[in-house]
């Protein structure tokens, strides 16, 4: 920037000296002009500054005393940075003696919150010791101090481990009233335990009582454990006896309560049918053939009745009931015991999982052992397989409600019933294939209707399917399947009796036709047992059909078999040849084909109790017999297709025979 203004003031300079140089020859004499100028200039400066003298001296006179104000001025500002210098530093200082004092404030204020709460919690209160000493434990005063009480201790039992000597003040004190309580509570509650040994006591009032109080048992627990063993000891021996006692005698009176005459070895499925056993039986008799292997309305056990309440013995004296409706009324009844019982000392005794178990097994476990050797004992007389295997499936649903309960502790009671019921299930089951496989056919009546011992099978194989469709299981299907086969083999063996392939395939049709309806009125219609025996069925329908055909239209059958490949293959000449058999076909069938589907109408509907069943085969052998017609017509000469009865005609005939079922 300097080089700049010097650059621009040589410019200047050189513009100056060459105007002079332009308008002046003489620089002398330029030069003493400029001189003379400048004298002139400073004299009149020199008169200016005497004439301003006395001004000049004010304005110097001014500017010392200015200087003076000025320096007064320093010397208080400074005096001034002095003074905010210290009250900056004594600012400083009180904010420290400020923070210093929150903090101080702040520790005392927990001090006191802390120790204030630690007076409260050591300090025992008249009116503690005169609720604990005095006043009944069923009150709310006593439960609410009780609490309080047990946190005095709790804390005074903390604060002994750290060696503190305020514990020495109110341990003496704590101590007393710790074991006043104990001894209120003790009895209070053993008080309640001895109300269950009195007889007709409903003991879900003294245990809803428990309840109510059951920090008692808590308060001991952590403070005497051996009060608290006492107590649960005496606890578990008196219900123990309590239900051991009640099961062992309502099983002893439902056991009276069973049919007189019940289910033996001589009512399998197979033994002949003894019409005066049924003529004089009594109404306490389950040994109807019917009822044995019927399921009947004993089903509704499992749905409707599950949850019905137990039967009172002393009520029903004069009613029997069924073996696997005592039984369950019998575990109904131990459901409901058990899981209130499971429920009540896992929340009384604060006990969970294998100790809960542990305690209810000390309770139950008697009783359950009883229960299990009475069914064990009552099943090996028992050869009713619906019963037993009803039984079954009360135990799968009993155990599922158990499991909605929360209460798993009967599961290993639940297996030990299943583990006595299936072999005997399996046995009794087994004996019935047998008795049905020992069968001799040449020692029933030669009856062309459903067999009883088919009408057994049926009944009782859509019983077993139907209680299986829940809780289906392998073992009982490898048995229906075993018994299925063995029902085939006897009903074929059955109608090897009869002389003539027709009286077979009517023995054959309706007794494949009673099974099949039997299993389709109790079971779903894709089951495998019904699907096996449609199949049979309708075999031998088809069969049945060609068979009655036969002796009325057995010609034209015969003729349409034996000519059709011939028309087929277009050898046309080969039928012409057959024209005279087919004339006299044609004579035939127009002279008695009315006869025929009359007589063929009767012997249908006589040979099948089933109205519905003949109605269906007599259709079916009708549509047959329209299709072959058809067939046959196709087959004839022009000569011979004129002299056929019109299908028209047929058809309208036919149509008389159509049934309403």
């Amino acid at each position: 920037m300097s080089t700049v203004d010097s650059n621009l003031t040589e410019q200047l300079d050189n513009d100056e000296v060459r105007e002079i140089l332009k308008n002046t020859t003489d620089l002398r004499q330029y030069s003493r002009q400029i001189e003379k100028e400048f004298k002139d200039v400073e004299n009149k400066s020199i008169e200016d500054y005497i004439a301003e003298s006395q001004n000049i001296a004010s304005l110097h006179n001014q500017i010392g005393e200015c200087d003076d104000v000025l320096e007064r001025m320093e010397s208080m500002l400074m005096n001034f940075q002095s003074v905010l210098s210290n009250i900056s530093s004594e600012i400083t200082q009180l904010q420290k003696k400020s923070v210093a004092m929150s903090v101080q404030l702040t520790n005392r204020q927990s001090v006191k919150a802390q120790l204030s709460q630690f007076i409260e919690d050591m300090a025992v209160s008249e009116e503690m010791i005169a609720i604990v000493m005095e006043t009944p434990v069923t009150e709310k005063d006593f439960g609410s101090q009780l609490n309080v009480l047990n946190h005095k201790l709790s804390l005074v039992k903390e604060l002994s481990f750290k060696e503190s000597k305020a514990t020495g003040d109110v341990s003496e004190v704590l101590h007393k009233l710790r074991l006043k309580a104990m001894s209120k509570i003790r009895t209070y509650l053993l008080e309640q335990i001895y109300k269950f040994r009195k007889p007709m006591t409903n003991y879900q009032i003294p245990q809803n009582a428990m309840l109510k109080h059951k920090f008692f048992f808590e308060f001991i627990l952590s403070n005497e454990r051996q009060v608290a063993q006492e107590i649960c000891s005496e606890y578990i021996d008196t219900m123990s006896k309590i239900y051991y006692s009640y099961f062992k005698s309502y099983s002893s009176r439902l056991t009276s309560l069973k049919f007189e005459e019940s289910v033996t070895k001589d009512d399998l499925m197979g033994i002949e049918d003894n019409a005066s056993k049924g003529l004089f039986s009594k109404t306490t008799s389950l040994k109807h053939k019917s009822t044995i292997f019927t399921i009947g309305k004993r089903g509704e056990i499992l749905n409707q009745q599950l949850e019905a309440p137990i039967i009172v013995p002393h009520a029903q004296l004069k009613n029997r009931y069924t073996f696997e409706a005592l039984f369950r009324s019998e575990q109904y009844a131990l459901v409901d015991n058990a899981c209130r019982e499971y429920l009540f000392v896992t929340e009384f005794f604060m006990v969970r999982s294998t100790q809960a178990q542990d305690l209810f097994n000390q309770i139950m476990g008697k009783t359950l052992t009883l229960m299990i050797k009475n069914l064990e004992t009552n099943i090996q007389d028992c050869y009713d397989t619906i019963a037993m295997f009803l039984c079954i499936q009360l135990i799968f649903r009993y155990q599922l409600m158990c499991h909605k309960r929360c209460v798993p502790a009967l599961d290993k009671y639940w297996d030990s019933l299943q583990a006595a019921i299936w072999p005997r299930f399996d046995h009794v089951f087994r004996l019935n294939i047998q008795s049905i496989r020992d069968c001799d056919p040449t020692k029933f009546n030669k009856e062309m209707g459903p067999h009883y011992i088919t009408r057994r099978y049926a009944e009782f194989s859509a019983a077993i399917v139907g209680i299986s469709e829940h809780f289906p299981n392998e073992l009982v299907s490898r048995l229906l399947l075993e018994l299925q086969n063995e029902v085939e083999c006897f009903i074929l063996r059955m109608a090897a009796i009869f002389p003539t392939r027709k009286e077979q395939l009517i023995y054959l049709i309706n007794n494949y036709d009673l099974v099949l309806g039997v299993l389709m009125e109790h079971t779903r219609d894709n089951s495998k047992e019904a699907e096996s025996f449609r199949e049979q069925l309708n075999a031998r329908s088809a069969e049945y059909v060609e068979e009655i055909l036969a002796p009325h239209f057995g010609g034209i059958i015969q003729f349409v078999k034996e000519c059709e490949h011939f028309f087929e293959k277009e050898q046309m000449d080969e039928l012409r040849k057959q024209e005279r058999r087919s004339l006299a076909l044609v004579a035939s069938f127009s002279t008695n084909w009315k006869k025929s589907l009359e007589e063929l109408n009767r012997e249908v509907l006589l040979s099948f109790p089933s109205l519905l069943t003949g109605s269906q085969l007599l259709q079916l052998a009708l549509a047959s017999l329209v299709q072959y017609y058809h067939r046959f017509h196709k087959l004839l000469t022009p000569n011979a297709r004129a002299q056929l009865t019109n299908i028209h005609v047929v058809m309208v005939e036919i149509k008389k025979y159509k049934s309403n079922y």
